[in-house]
């Protein structure tokens, strides 16, 4: 017979991102300088658009939430990563994992709804210049990020509530430097087919900002093909190309995690996590202040004034 383990008194043993101490080592350093360029990065942006009236807008008020979603998911894994690895302890509590798993769930799906809103921005603002105030009000900008939130959360609670009732036998060995939802799955000893058709829903339910960004950018396009003048083409190109290059990574990366077998886990999937889970937050806001005059100009006000106060 089987052992099998409550999982209130249980721990789980992360293997790290490929289980090699080598390669592990590399990550290590890797996570060392990225989280916290992840975290200053964002800080800036949010700081910026603070501090300058210009950004008080619906597109900024959007990407201060991005970067406040992308400083929380880089501080769910990579802190308990970097201590791990500095204390040579690979544990982590089933409370732990859960923790992890809700909130990893939660600010992605956050992540997912505010880059539709932020299309549904661009695609108002192009398609439809003249009722741009009307549409995207001051309350519609608050009830899109509230929105996001609640909704975020909210898909993530049954994966959650569902992942507490599983029983654990033999092996907690989790082939990932963080708890997945899938790599759990695979150590339960209870019956996961309700659990797995949840996750196939979720992953449709993650679509939907998904199509709803394809719409908003063909609206953009259609309308930016109608423009006589190559200055407007220009103009709206460059209004869009920051989210769509963010939209690219984020979409990239998340569809090579989770458009996979469940229960495969190889050294191709571990880079895309990595880029996923650690790359993307840390790149989001150099793509928003490379490509964002007003961005730029921002930050060059907020370093002058703390050099010269």
């Amino acid at each position: 017979m089987r052992e099998e383990n409550k999982s209130s008194t249980l721990d789980f043993i992360l293997l790290g991102v490929t289980g090699q101490q080598e390669q592990e080592d590399f990550f290590f350093i890797l996570f060392l300088f990225v989280y916290p360029i992840a975290l200053i990065g964002n800080l800036l942006t949010i700081l910026a658009i603070h501090s300058d009236i210009r950004l008080h807008n619906h597109m900024y008020c959007f990407l201060a939430n991005l970067s406040f979603v992308d400083i929380f998911f880089s501080s769910v894994t990579l802190p308990k990563m970097l201590a791990n690895h500095l204390l040579g302890t690979e544990a982590v509590s089933f409370g732990g994992c859960l923790r992890q798993i809700h909130l990893i769930i939660a600010l992605d799906n956050t992540d997912n709804y505010i880059l539709a809103a932020m299309a549904d921005d661009h695609a108002v603002a192009i398609s439809r210049p003249l009722h741009y105030t009307t549409i995207m009000s001051p309350r519609s900008c608050v009830l899109l990020v509230v929105g996001s939130w609640v909704v975020g959360n909210a898909n993530a609670l049954p994966h959650t509530l569902l992942t507490v009732g599983l029983s654990f036998c033999g092996s907690q060995k989790v082939a990932n430097f963080y708890c997945y939802i899938a790599s759990l799955l695979k150590l339960s000893c209870s019956n996961i087919h309700f659990n797995v058709k949840m996750i196939y829903l979720g992953i449709g339910v993650f679509s939907v900002p998904l199509l709803c960004i394809v719409i908003s950018y063909v609206h953009v396009f259609s309308t930016v093909l109608q423009v006589p003048s190559t200055k407007g083409v220009l103009k709206a190109f460059s209004t869009c190309g920051s989210h769509l290059t963010v939209v690219s990574l984020y979409y990239g990366t998340i569809m090579g995690m989770y458009f996979r077998p469940l229960t495969s886990y190889s050294l191709k999937d571990a880079v895309i996590t990595v880029m996923y889970m650690a790359m993307t937050p840390m790149l989001n806001p150099f793509i928003y202040s490379f490509r964002s005059r007003d961005m730029k100009s921002a930050l060059g006000k907020l370093f002058s004034k703390r050099i010269s106060s």
